[in-house]
C-alpha cells in the first residue's frame, strides 16, 4: 500500500508498504480522508523520535474486524491501550503505560491506504455528518477535553491565545458555554472567521492584563505561553493545548505567587465531538483550505507548514 513515511527528518511517499495486519480485537480500516495536524509537523521537526507512517486525524471504512462496524464510516481514538496496567485500571487509558499512539508512538498512522486500531477505539459516523466534517472529530474532541478538566461557566472571563486550527475549534466549543470569551491572534482573516460566529476577537493589544479566569494557550510557542500567563488574574487557570517542539522557559515564581493552576490537555471525548457535528453546533468545514491526493502528500505537508494556513486534507480513497 501507499503511505507517507517519516524517518529522521525525511518524509517520503512509499508505494510498497505492507498493509497492517490487525491483531486480535483490532479492525482494518480503509482510510477515506485524513487531516494534517500541527503534531504531524512537530514530529517532522523532531518533537518525538518517530519512524513510520504519520497521521492521526482520519475517517475510514471498516473492512475487517469490528464486526458491528464493518462497511461503516468510522473515526478512531488514537491511543491503543493495554487494558491491564495501573493507569488503565484507574480508568485513564489515554495514559496507558504500554500504549501505542496512531501515527505518533509505535503504531503506523492514517496517511496511508489502510490503518489498524482496536475496534473499541472506533466510533461510527452519523449518516448526515459529511466525511470532510468527520475528519475534524479528533481535534474537536481535543478541544472539548478542556471542559472535561475545567468547569467553564457562563460569565467566566476566558482567553484563547492562537487563531490557528486548534484555536478555532477551542474557541467554538468554549463559546457554547456562554463564557465571556476573547480570542487573540495575528491573522485578521482567521479572526474574522470567528467574528462571523459572534465570537469576540482581537490582536494582543485587546487583552486587559491580569483579568482572565481561564487562558488557553493554542500556539505551541513561548510567546503564546507568556501572553496567556500574563493575562490571568491571581488563582487563574492556564491550559496548555499545543505540543512544544522546543523546551519552554518560564518564571515559576510568578506561577507560585499568583497561585496559577497549570493544566496540560490533549485527547478528548469522541462521542461528544460527534454529537456537536451531528447537531451542527460548530462549523469545521470552513477551516479547510486545501486538498491533496495521497500521491502528493509531501506537497500537502509543505502547504500545511506555510504560515497562516488552516486545515489541509489528504483525500486517500
Amino acid at each position: 500500500m501507499k503511505g507517507l513515511w517519516l524517518e529522521g527528518d525525511r518524509l517520503e511517499l512509499r508505494a510498497n508498504i505492507p498493509p497492517p495486519q490487525p491483531l486480535e480485537n483490532e479492525a482494518l480500516v480503509r482510510v477515506l480522508r485524513a487531516g494534517i495536524c500541527n503534531t504531524d509537523l512537530e514530529l517532522i521537526r523532531g518533537y518525538y523520535p518517530y519512524t513510520g507512517i504519520l497521521g492521526h486525524e482520519f475517517v475510514g471504512v471498516v473492512e475487517e474486524g469490528g464486526e458491528a462496524l464493518q462497511g461503516r464510516r468510522v473515526v478512531g481514538e488514537i491511543n491503543a491501550a493495554c487494558g491491564q496496567c495501573s493507569l488503565c485500571r484507574r480508568g485513564i487509558p489515554t495514559h496507558c503505560e504500554n500504549r501505542s499512539v496512531l501515527g505518533i508512538v509505535n503504531r503506523h498512522g492514517a496517511f496511508a491506504d489502510y490503518l489498524a486500531l482496536p475496534a473499541v477505539n472506533l466510533h461510527p459516523v452519523p449518516d448526515h455528518v459529511s466525511t470532510d466534517a468527520a475528519t475534524f472529530v479528533e481535534p474537536l474532541a481535543a478541544a472539548l477535553e478542556i471542559q472535561e478538566q475545567v468547569r467553564v461557566k457562563e460569565g467566566d472571563r476566558v482567553l484563547v491565545v492562537g487563531d490557528g486550527k486548534l484555536g478555532q475549534l477551542v474557541a467554538q466549543t468554549l463559546a457554547l458555554t456562554g463564557c465571556d470569551l476573547l480570542v487573540v491572534g495575528r491573522h485578521e482573516e482567521k479572526l474574522a472567521n470567528l467574528g462571523d460566529r459572534g465570537i469576540k476577537t482581537g490582536l494582543i493589544d485587546a487583552i486587559t492584563w491580569r483579568s482572565f479566569d481561564l487562558a488557553v494557550e493554542c500556539t505551541g510557542n513561548p510567546e503564546g505561553f507568556d501572553i496567556a500567563r500574563r493575562a490571568l488574574s491571581p488563582r487563574g487557570i492556564l491550559v496548555l493545548k499545543s505540543t512544544y517542539a522546543d523546551r519552554l522557559t518560564l518564571d515559576a515564581s510568578v506561577l507560585v505567587v499568583d497561585e496559577i493552576t497549570l493544566i496540560g490537555s490533549r485527547c478528548g471525548p469522541f462521542a461528544k465531538a460527534l454529537k456537536l457535528l451531528e447537531q451542527e453546533k460548530v462549523d469545521v468545514t470552513s477551516l479547510i483550505q486545501a486538498r491533496y491526493p495521497l500521491e502528493k502528500g509531501v506537497e500537502a505537508i509543505d502547504r500545511a507548514k506555510q504560515r497562516g494556513v488552516l486545515k489541509v486534507l489528504l483525500e486517500i480513497s
